[in-house]
């Protein structure tokens, strides 16, 4: 089929759930049983994310082929559940020095490079690509920035191009804002209806209007909307603040959302299947203990204010976590200048600290005192790539003994650099060679047995993301294993350090350290993992105990059926019970045997 093109902008203020809502589609749609892919489209010059301050611009994503990407790439890989790649991303500077590129090398034949043509057939073209390495029957494409600036109206006359040449294969919907001003009390939708007026100056008429608010939008401001905009009421979709975004593509669902955009595309409105969301969320809203979390970094202050989005996959990543294990986890973001300031007191109260990625030397005595909190009042920590770094860095100083002790980022002329630059980085930085040269993307590597990181992975090898120029100075590895701070992970030629754990694994004194981005791991395991329980008269047949379970975990579309004991169960059983072929079990072959399959198989959650 011809691959249909959803665009998705954003009206009157950003920060409104662009992502999400980008995100939330694209989860309905794959429900539905179609392929997906989404692509987030940032209007600056920036050639990636990577040099990007997070202050201003939020995390910066890292895709297993180092992409250095917007925030949204993780929201995407989350409610997908699939891994994404470099196609995916573009920025405005990717596309102005692709086609700079192409002339000089005389690929235009003499002709003139258009501003107003050429950008956008460029963007078309990265569409293309991205859908066909994706195997995608359906492109999800957010629109970076608000409508009504300059800067995002290339992309605006991509999709004004696509929609007058394939009128049926594309598709537009737009978020927009509807304020409650405290002053006046009642939701406004004059910014609104500005915004969407807005669009169709770009020569774009929304097919659907997502209508955010602090509360659902009623039937009358609808009405208003869909006059002024030439649009019906029913393709005005509410959406209120939720308390967990997770809700999003159910509040969605619940609008029949998916069914409209089917038909609006003339596809077939195939049966949607959320169960595994609904019982995520219904962990999430329902867990019964708490726990509360101090994030210690440098990224949150914007003026006058704490924003969490320099550190949203590590956010992200402890609540899918959390309900797992009945726990509404309760975060505090605590920014290391504070500490510097006010000392330790602020970090009184938590029942764990984490550090997570960062660059430089400001505000670092201010984490290197919240570490040293953290082991010395047992309170648990875990370190991501800076934040292991650095709890290297104390524990070589207050435990070892070794007073000079740092990292050669902070202080090139330490007596001690228990962690400094690699040596094919070292000509990079003294050549100014900064942009995306770091150690990027998912590298491979290998557990220690018996250690809690093998304990985690329940293997002994793995793959996480990474995104760093230092290492651990392998130098220090004898003297920190010898004062119980193990090397629990290293790559897979056992050169480079991954993760450090304290020898001791009693709850109280528990300390991990990681040199990799696990933050960034695209997968939900939470949504995607259950078991099943073979029937009794299956198990007699197969010689199997009567509490022997299999596994089911989702793997890019692929369920991967495994036993929970040393026992195995042959292919061939499987195939029996599950319809499969080897030990995988397709999407689609669950679909069309799901009857029989669940006729045959009593399944369960974790």
């Amino acid at each position: 089929m011809t691959t249909k093109i959803i665009f998705v902008s954003g009206g009157v203020i950003s920060g409104i759930g662009k992502g999400v809502a980008t995100s939330s589609i694209a989860l309905l749609l794959k429900s539905r049983g179609y392929s997906l892919t989404a692509i987030k489209a940032d209007p600056y010059l920036n050639v990636d994310a990577g040099t990007l301050n997070p202050i201003e611009h939020g995390e910066v994503f890292i895709l297993d082929d180092g992409m250095e990407c917007d925030q949204d790439l993780g929201n995407y890989e989350r409610y997908l559940n699939q891994n994404l790649n470099s196609t995916n991303y573009m920025t405005t500077g990717q596309v102005f020095k692709s086609i700079i590129e192409r002339e000089r090398a005389l690929e235009f034949e003499g002709k003139t490079v258009e501003f107003f043509q050429d950008p956008p057939r460029e963007i078309i073209e990265r569409i293309e690509k991205c859908a066909k390495k994706n195997r995608a029957e359906i492109v999800v494409f957010e629109i970076g920035g608000t409508v009504g600036e300059y800067q995002n109206l290339l992309y605006l006359e991509a999709n004004r191009l696509l929609k007058l040449t394939r009128p049926k294969d594309i598709l537009h919907i737009h978020l927009t804002y509807l304020p409650i001003p405290s002053s006046i009390g009642e939701m406004k939708s004059k910014p609104a209806q500005m915004s969407i007026q807005q669009l169709a100056q770009a020569g774009i008429q929304a097919d659907f209007v997502l209508a955010r608010s602090q509360v659902a939008v009623d039937a009358k401001r609808k009405e208003k909307i869909a006059i002024a905009c030439g649009l019906s009421a029913e393709d005005i979709i509410s959406a209120p603040d939720v308390e967990n975004i997770y809700q999003v593509p159910l509040n969605f669902e619940n609008q029949n959302l998916s069914g409209k955009i089917l038909e609006k595309l003339s596809l077939k409105p195939k049966s949607s299947d959320l169960s595994r969301w609904k019982v995520m969320v219904n962990d999430a809203l329902t867990a019964k203990k708490t726990a509360r979390i101090a994030m210690v970094g440098k990224y949150f202050s914007t003026g006058d204010f704490t924003l969490s989005d320099a550190y949203l996959s590590v956010i992200e990543s402890i609540r899918h976590a959390a309900p797992h294990f009945n726990f509404k986890p309760r975060i505090s973001w605590i920014d290391s200048t504070q500490i510097e300031t006010e000392g330790v007191k602020v970090l009184a109260g938590f029942d764990g600290i984490i550090v997570p990625g960062g660059f430089g030397s400001r505000a670092v005595e201010g984490i290197l005192t919240a570490i040293k909190f953290a082991r010395e009042g047992k309170v648990p920590y875990f370190g991501l790539c800076y934040g292991m770094q650095l709890a290297a860095v104390e524990f070589a100083r207050n435990t070892l003994d070794l007073e000079d002790a740092n990292t050669t980022e902070i202080n090139p002329k330490t007596k001690h650099p228990i962690i400094d630059v690699m040596a094919d980085q070292k000509e990079k930085i003294e050549g100014k060679n900064l942009g995306g040269t770091m150690r990027l993307g998912a590298w491979d590597f290998k557990a220690k047995k018996g250690t809690i990181i093998e304990k985690a992975y329940k293997s002994t090898t793995g793959s996480e993301r990474h995104r760093h120029r230092y290492e651990f100075n392998n130098a220090y590895r004898d003297k920190f294993e010898k004062e119980g701070m193990v090397i629990a992970a290293t790559t897979k030629d056992g050169h480079l350090a991954e993760a450090l754990v304290a020898k001791s694994l009693r709850r109280a004194e528990f300390q991990c350290i990681l040199n990799f981005s696990m933050d960034l791991v695209r997968y939900v395991k939470s949504f995607s993992q259950g078991q099943i329980t073979i029937p009794k008269e299956f198990r007699k047949a197969m010689g199997l105990k009567d509490n022997f379970w299999l596994k089911l975990s989702v793997d890019q579309g692929r369920i991967i059926v495994e036993p929970t004991e040393k026992e195995t169960v042959p292919s061939s059983y499987l195939q029996k019970i599950l319809t499969i072929k080897g030990n995988w079990l397709n999407l689609d072959e669950i679909k069309k045997n799901r009857t029989d399959i669940e006729k045959r198989v009593n399944k369960t959650r974790n």
